[in-house]
């Protein structure tokens, strides 16, 4: 019934598609045209409205819209914290590597040589402590080790 859908290419590209849209049970998604089960986000906003406007409980919306409870509760969250937008199935968190500029790479090569004593932990705190930015003690490390292989 789903296999060929010309809004199919579409919703993957941005992030809201439906991988089991058969899951979705709800009369709404059964009886109007309009209520798409391959449109991830619609399916989202349609249960959580189920449940606020209509009063239906957590574990009935989770099930009529095929997903579990923990995914009603994510979800709610992520809708009260960013509207419509939260709905996208998107990766949460940080969006890549946070770079070592030059300048606190140069910090720290400094600091290694003032203080070959530091531990990764500790030369990350005081990189937090002095230039205010926080970076994991592995991180450090690394950078650390790279400097001393490199001289």
């Amino acid at each position: 019934m789903f296999k060929h859908h010309p809004k199919r290419d579409y919703l993957a590209t941005v992030g809201a598609l439906n991988p089991h849209p058969e899951d979705v049970h709800a009369d709404i998604f059964q009886h109007h045209r309009f209520f798409d089960p391959l449109d991830k986000v619609q399916v989202k906003y349609e249960m959580l409205r189920a449940h606020a406007a209509e009063g239906q409980s957590v574990a009935f919306v989770a099930a009529a819209f095929g997903f579990s409870r923990e995914t009603f509760y994510q979800t709610w969250h992520s809708f009260e914290e960013s509207g419509t937008a939260g709905l996208r199935d998107e990766k949460r968190g940080r969006r890549g590597p946070i770079k070592l500029t030059d300048e606190l790479v140069d910090w720290v090569r400094q600091a290694a040589a003032e203080h070959p004593e530091w531990s990764g932990a500790m030369m990350a705190k005081r990189l937090a402590e002095d230039k205010g930015v926080v970076f994991h003690r592995r991180t450090v490390e690394r950078l650390l080790a790279e400097v001393k292989k490199n001289g």
